[in-house]
């Protein structure tokens, strides 16, 4: 028997390893496996060029755990080691002194060190308080056993197994008897190893699918085999509306599978469902810097061998792989986009609903995506229910649509059935008015103008009609100048929390007695401020709301209010109509909504 120090240059590698490792345990499991994986891949790759002879027999990885010895096992039929291999490997670990280790990497993931030094097979010692590996290589070699409790001492002797391969039994100790629980070493496994591309077998059961969809060859997949990889994802998800296949070896090496989920509700928004893989091993689902940001509401897997297993943010951030991962990524989702929309626009316009909230988000936070997605981007009408891209958008109202500077205005609506009585009068002139409802709706309007040239987003209850195009000089009213002063004194309410103008105007007889108008820059710095924008939309969020209330004075009923005698009444009555235009705008609540009611019923008795 051999026995002797492992060759470090600090005195103790392991209470280094467990003081950084100590938050994430599990990560030792996913590393043992793996290193299992690479051995039998390796055989597999010497069989084929003929430096492995005979039969491999069944190559598989077995888990199993022994409650009464305190032991969890990790054995696979790998290329295995012979005692120079396990000392070179093992017992020769290349380290720096403790205290430049301890400053190179504070503050860093506890994770992300692991395997940084090859220290994959180390990370056994966060749960053990003894490590035994027997092994047994392809070459004809004696099997070995070697043995370490933790300390640099080791020893190594010769031992009996009939099979190539090797055994790594780690005793555990007494603070990790967690993962003597099948229950909890299931979950590391389902998660780590789901898919890795050997056979792991845990209680006598395979744990992973060897071959899953994103390694197979997209002319070799049915939509059904798609489908079924994404329940195989996320068991309890609905089918997703579609999904691009990846697939590239130059100028890196990345495959993948990215599903559009279905979202109903802007609300349903879920980041971090996207997985990413190193050669079929779960390496996190933190993918922000690899994937586009406006394309973490994918679902799907990536795997690409050009990110190592153990990653730090720093790293994925410098990385130029990473930089073309994210870049080829966004080319290849704006340009299967495309595609459906030449291919298949009614079905495309079905999926907009969900497709809305990528596209958007996409042309808010990349250029690129943007130049590509101002072809595909639409706008469904309210009232007669088309989609429009913005220069069919355009073209359809360029008659009626245009302000006096030469922009576009495109009239929208955040809430059509609020907004009913504003999107009738609309139309009634001959407008185009845009459903813009969804979560990133506002962000998307205050952003996209900014970035489009001679366009201007108003919402439709932002003036009255008349105005929402050009502001339009003073209609003479029906009345005198003593009735509208009149009108204007009596509609000069006080409402707490509301700052409220007043105007007196000829429109239409047709048009309500009373429009509640919210003038557009401020109502949008209001909504920015209850979204959780910064800067000065914080200042606007303690200013009270702005509304616009404009008499028309041309409607028959003030020809009738004038003419009260009883001014207790004629206030009633005004307050009246002030306070149905202010209940259109969502702006009536609380104790001003219940005397509306009561006024209400006082006035028809």
């Amino acid at each position: 028997m051999q026995k002797g120090n492992i060759r470090v240059q600090t005195e103790n590698i392991f209470p280094i390893i467990k003081k950084f490792l100590y938050s994430e345990h599990d990560i030792f499991l996913r590393e043992l496996v793996s290193n299992a994986v690479d051995a039998t891949q390796k055989l597999k790759t010497l069989s084929s060029i003929g430096e492995a002879k005979g039969d491999l027999g069944e190559l598989r990885i077995d888990i199993k755990i022994n409650a009464e010895n305190k032991t969890l096992a990790i054995s696979d039929r790998g290329i295995g080691m012979t005692a120079e291999e396990v000392d070179k490997y093992l017992n020769q670990v290349a380290f720096s002194g403790a205290e430049e280790f301890l400053e190179k990497y504070k503050g860093q993931n506890e994770n992300n060190i692991i395997g940084h030094f090859g220290l994959g097979f180390y990370s056994s010692f966060m749960v053990s308080d003894q490590v035994e590996v027997v092994t047994k290589s392809f070459k004809e070699s004696p099997a070995v056993k070697w043995e370490c409790d933790g300390s640099p001492e080791f020893s190594l002797e010769e031992v009996d197994k009939e099979e190539r391969g090797t055994d790594i039994i780690l005793h555990i100790n007494e603070e990790s008897k967690e993962f003597l629980e099948a229950d909890k070493v299931r979950a590391i496994l389902e998660k780590f190893c789901k898919f890795l591309p050997v056979p792991v077998f845990f209680e006598d059961k395979q744990i992973n699918n060897i071959a899953p969809a994103w390694t197979k060859k997209p002319a070799d997949l049915t939509t059904e085999d798609y489908q079924g990889f994404y329940k195989e994802l996320y068991p309890f998800s609905e089918a997703p509306l579609f999904w691009i296949h990846l697939n590239v070896d130059y100028p890196f090496n990345l495959t993948g599978i990215l599903y559009f989920p279905k979202i109903k509700q802007s609300y349903e928004i879920q980041k971090d469902k996207i997985q990413l893989y190193s050669n079929q091993v779960f390496v996190t689902d933190e993918v922000k810097d690899i994937v586009p940001e406006f394309l973490m509401l994918l679902h799907g897997v990536i795997d690409s061998p050009d990110i190592p297993l153990n990653v730090s943010r720093s790293y994925l951030q410098g990385d130029p792989n990473v930089r073309k991962i994210n870049a080829h990524i966004t080319k290849k989702v704006a340009d299967k986009l495309e595609e459906i929309f030449n291919k298949d626009r009614a079905a495309f316009e079905e999926k907009w609903e969900s497709l809305g909230l990528f596209v958007k988000y996409g042309m808010m936070t990349d250029d690129k995506f943007l130049e590509k997605a101002n072809k595909f981007n639409i706008f469904e009408t309210a009232g007669e229910n088309k989609f429009y891209t913005l220069d069919e958008y355009k073209m359809a109202t360029e008659t009626l649509q245009k302000n006096k500077e030469g922009k576009h205005v495109v009239l929208y609506t955040t809430n059509p059935v609020q907004q009913d009585a504003y999107i009738q009068q609309a139309i009634a002139k001959g407008y185009k008015v845009v459903k813009m409802e969804t979560l990133v709706d506002a962000a998307f309007i205050n952003n996209i103008e900014i970035k489009w040239e001679g366009v201007q987003f108003t919402r439709v209850d932002a003036d009255i009609t008349d105005n929402l195009i050009d502001k339009q000089e003073n209609t003479d009213s029906v009345l005198s100048k003593e009735e509208e002063t009149k009108l204007q004194e009596l509609f000069g309410i006080q409402i707490p929390d509301l700052h409220v103008s007043v105007e007196v105007k000829g429109l239409s007889a047709g048009t309500p007695p009373v429009v509640a108008t919210r003038p557009e820059m401020m109502r949008r710095m209001k909504d920015m401020a209850a979204t959780g924008g910064g800067g000065m939309a914080s200042f606007y969020a303690n200013m009270p709301d702005e509304v616009t209330l404009t008499v028309n004075g041309n409607h028959s009923i003030y020809r009738n209010i004038l003419a009260v005698e009883e001014k207790e009444k004629q206030e009633k009555q005004v307050r009246n109509l002030a306070d149905l235009a202010l209940l259109s705008q969502g702006l009536l609540k609380g104790n001003d909504l219940t005397a509306f009611i009561n006024r209400s019923v006082e006035l028809m008795n």
